[in-house]
């Protein structure tokens, strides 16, 4: 339980020394998504729209990447569930999230971070389509009628 708790340590703390170093870097990158030098409102978080459609594809995809970077805090099933120093989300209740439950703002959440333990992971995560694959695996997680309903696999 020591090690899993000092990994799980280390690792937020490399995540969190990585993005602050390369937002330093980055102030003057230009993103797809509006918001995307600075920190989003809630408010322009709810109106974005996915690029990426509700899929198998997708959804896959999303969970490949969440296991790499957030089954420390989250645990692989999302439950949070797992023994680390910050008091993480559950992700498959939706109903008691804080920081919203849109696409946008689940999108927000990833890429900007959310309340004072979730560091962002706009710098980890280059490619802002796999923040959309991970956003469309969270709410794959939730209860059957609060999920999206899936589209056809045919183009991402």
């Amino acid at each position: 339980m020591r090690q899993r708790t000092a990994a799980a340590i280390a690792l937020c703390l490399a995540i969190i020394s990585s993005a602050s170093h390369s937002s330093q870097l980055a102030a003057g990158d230009d993103k797809a998504t509006p918001g995307a030098d600075a920190r989003m409102t809630q408010e322009e978080a709810k109106k974005l729209k996915s690029p990426v459609p509700f899929n198998t594809v997708s959804i896959g995809r999303g969970s490949t990447l969440f296991l790499r970077d957030c089954k420390e805090c989250h645990g692989a099933d999302g439950k949070s569930q797992v023994d680390v120093v910050a008091n993480a989300t559950d992700l498959t209740e939706p109903k008691y999230w804080t920081s919203g439950t849109s696409e946008g703002e689940v999108f927000r959440s990833i890429r900007d971070g959310a309340g004072d333990a979730m560091p962002p992971f706009k710098e980890k995560i280059e490619d802002e389509k796999d923040i959309w694959h991970m956003v469309n695996f969270i709410r794959s997680l939730w209860p059957e009628p609060a999920r999206p309903k899936l589209q056809d696999a045919g183009a991402n």
